[in-house]
């Protein structure tokens, strides 16, 4: 494609991954688009060997990495399992309590702690977090950083830079957009509030062409609700140079998310992908669960600042859910196109629809326009 993604990174089409397992990442690479591993779940040991196997693996194609670098945050200090002094009180009687009326066991006792810490200790929200993150995925060849809350720091973008790293940022505003091009990002992923995970309220359709216009000449990816080769034909019509996908990877057979949950999910409508703080703290996507529904319910506490709502999850909840399989409370990050994702497939096979459906598109366009 005469593309000006596709020249920056060396790839045959403008098809950009997000993907929490590192097989996406890969296979997605190979198949011509570009992977970008998410870095929000894993130790500083695991993103290591996530990136040591990628490399191994990928075949010297391009690929890149997500961090969570938020601009604000509360501090919660070093991560220990504290519920008692780490969480507020009301809140954790809550999860507590929503748990055992639903007859889900608690944790073994000898295991509880263990389980929660090692929850715990996945996570990488705070900047220093991120830095950690970074400095362990500069040791390898990297291609494209990319910071999903906030500007990234113009330290960072510095020695990026100076590495021949390309840097990006998503965007859920033109405001936001803008900060990204003025700290120095390469380009800006507009995310329209269809999206899995952090997000927000304006639609694609409406954000793409605004903040394409907002940092023009600066190239622009369209994100959320990006899963067909249509709507990468809409991104580009609207002025976008390529597209960010998350949720559509899920369905995938190298996907990460367990048989159960990704069951759930190709049984999902589009309206099962709701908009909430419950999750994480921040604004974000997630499938609808009876956990989600219980914290919109009347009585529910108020919801805790980010990271703390994410670590009542993992501290209180996860282990819990997980050991009984409660896939009734289990949530996960997911956008709007789960409405659409019906059957497990492979990584190659969606690359393929989707420039079979894009050059399909144009051709519609060009008898219309004929």
């Amino acid at each position: 494609m005469n593309n000006p993604m596709c020249e920056m990174f060396g790839i045959d089409v403008p098809i950009f991954a997000f993907s929490h397992c590192r097989d996406v990442v890969a296979e997605v690479s190979k198949a011509g688009g570009l992977g970008v591993l998410g870095m929000a779940r894993m130790s500083p040991q695991r993103v290591g060997e996530e990136l040591k196997w990628i490399d191994d693996h990928i075949g010297g194609k391009p690929y890149g990495i997500d961090i969570l670098m938020p601009t604000t945050y509360q501090d919660s200090g070093e991560l220990k399992f504290d519920p008692e002094h780490l969480l507020p009180q009301k809140q954790v009687q809550f999860v507590r309590k929503m748990l055992d009326d639903a007859g889900i066991p608690p944790l073994p006792t000898p295991d509880a702690d263990q389980i929660a810490q090692a929850n715990l200790e996945g996570l990488n929200f705070t900047p220093e977090e991120g830095v950690k993150m970074v400095e362990i995925a500069l040791q390898h060849p990297i291609k494209l950083i990319v910071n999903a809350l906030g500007s990234p720091p113009k330290a960072l973008v510095d020695r990026a830079h100076a590495r021949g790293i390309k840097v990006a940022a998503l965007a859920g505003t033109a405001k936001h957009a803008i900060r990204h091009r003025n700290a120095g990002c390469d380009f800006v992923i507009a995310v329209g509030t269809e999206a899995g995970g952090h997000t927000g309220v304006i639609s694609s359709m409406v954000l793409w062409p605004r903040i394409v216009d907002a940092v023009a000449p600066l190239p622009v990816l369209g994100g959320g609700g990006v899963g067909r080769g249509r709507q990468l034909a809409a991104a580009l019509a609207m002025g976008c140079e390529g597209v960010w996908c998350g949720s559509i990877w899920l369905k995938t057979v190298q996907s990460e998310v367990t048989p159960e949950m990704k069951a759930k999910m190709l049984a999902a409508g589009s309206e099962d992908a709701v908009l909430t703080r419950s999750f994480t703290g921040k604004s974000g996507r997630v499938l609808r669960s009876r956990y989600t529904d219980a914290w919109d319910g009347p009585g529910a506490p108020e919801i805790l600042p980010a990271p703390l709502q994410r670590y009542l999850w993992e501290a209180e909840a996860r282990g819990r859910l997980e050991r009984a399989r409660a896939t009734d409370f289990l949530i996960y990050p997911v956008g709007q196109i789960v409405g659409d994702m019906k059957e497990e497939t492979s990584v190659r096979n969606i690359v393929h629809d989707m420039i079979n459906e894009l050059l399909e598109s144009k051709e519609r366009l060009d008898r219309l326009l004929a």
